[in-house]
């Protein structure tokens, strides 16, 4: 079964590993993210290495965002982010082919240990299954 894991962050987030910190956002130092991109780096290779993975990536800040949605004269109304209705984004991916969700859950788990600053906040890593033309 492939599924889809999620990691989440806000634009705050961004700001913060890119030196500017906020309230619940502290700065992230050059040690942070080394290790930060170390740890992400030993979840890859195992995934890798143990066939599970499809395809991972990180996504640009929140602020690079756009949503489109179709206007009432069917016409595209296009706003760009960040939202400030909505706190969490998605900062990243994985594409996983697991053979259990107990599995993918153990990932998951792993995941959510990436270290980070102290004070830094904490998100969930969501879990959804892909869909295929079976179901």
């Amino acid at each position: 079964m492939k599924y889809l894991v999620m990691v989440l962050g806000s634009q705050a987030d961004y700001e913060a590993m890119s030196g500017n910190p906020s309230e619940g956002s502290p700065t992230w130092g050059e040690k942070d993210m080394r290790e930060m991109f170390a740890f992400m780096e030993g979840v890859n290779n195992d995934l890798a290495e143990s066939g599970e993975m499809v395809e991972a990536h990180g996504l640009g800040e929140p602020a690079r965002t756009r949503a489109v949605l179709p206007g009432p004269d069917g016409r595209p109304v296009v706003t760009d982010g960040p939202y400030g209705e909505t706190k969490e984004q998605l900062a990243g991916y994985w594409v996983l082919d697991c053979e259990s969700l107990e599995r993918v859950t153990e990932i998951a788990a792993r995941i959510g240990l990436c270290p980070q600053p102290e004070g830094a906040p904490v998100y969930p890593v969501v879990i959804r299954p892909i869909m295929d033309d079976s179901c």
